[in-house]
């Protein structure tokens, strides 16, 4: 990643620039930039394993999205069956119906032996309510509880897989931005700790070193926070 590497890039020329030209120094300046040290070498790494991270989790979401989008194709082909089921279901029982109440029990029993397998045994149960005398019954199979579309189920199984991978990859989305987010604390590190090898008075050096490392301290309690991959 980009900013990645210009973090530690950038770790190696201030770790260079704090080193050039130095002077003898006091016993506390040492242990100072000891300290800077320890943290130039902790943003480095760190930065490059947030930078590891943050690819592998954006690589993940995206796979969650083209499985996502693949289970929508297929919910929506079932879908598209399904309709097309329930019209032939339809369509084939008014042609039932009309040759019933035509009296030519012939065509209406060629038509009955059309019905898929599904819709038979509906409109087994549907005809167990003497609709044609019964006006109570409901008005064709579709709308009884035995009426059933297995590419309808399958459909909506599809549909559930798709929703769920789509907010899968969402949150791996967002445990990617976690790290980069991390590798953007970690830059703020680097500007601090350039900033107190800036200055030959120990006291404000201090402050900022200290400012570096609370939020060094941060990265890292981030880091061990987030999901790995």
């Amino acid at each position: 990643m980009t900013e990645t590497s210009s973090n530690i890039e950038f770790a190696q020329r201030i770790h260079e620039h704090g080193h050039s030209g130095a002077g003898p120094h006091s016993p506390r300046t040492e242990r100072l930039e000891i300290l800077e040290a320890i943290a130039l070498s902790a943003v480095a790494i760190l930065t490059a394993w947030s930078g590891y991270q943050a690819a592998l989790w954006d690589g993940k979401s995206a796979e969650s999205y083209v499985q996502s989008a693949g289970a929508n194709v297929q919910a929506q082909e079932q879908h598209t069956l399904a309709g097309q089921e329930r019209l032939y279901d339809v369509t084939t029982f008014n042609a039932w119906l009309q040759a019933k109440v035509g009296g030519n029990e012939k065509l209406a029993a060629e038509f009955e032996r059309r019905f898929r397998p599904e819709y038979a045994v509906a409109f087994a149960a549907w005809m167990k309510t003497h609709p044609l005398k019964n006006a109570q019954a409901p008005p064709e199979p579709i709308f009884m509880d035995e009426y059933r579309s297995p590419r309808l189920a399958e459909g909506k199984r599809h549909s559930a897989e798709a929703k769920h991978l789509f907010e899968r990859g969402l949150a791996n989305r967002e445990i990617g931005d976690g790290y980069v987010r991390i590798t953007v604390l970690l830059a703020t590190v680097l500007l601090l700790t350039a900033l107190s090898q800036r200055f030959r008075v120990l006291g404000p050096r201090r402050w900022l070193l200290g400012v570096a490392f609370v939020m060094l301290v941060s990265a890292i309690y981030r880091i061990a926070t987030l999901p790995r991959a």
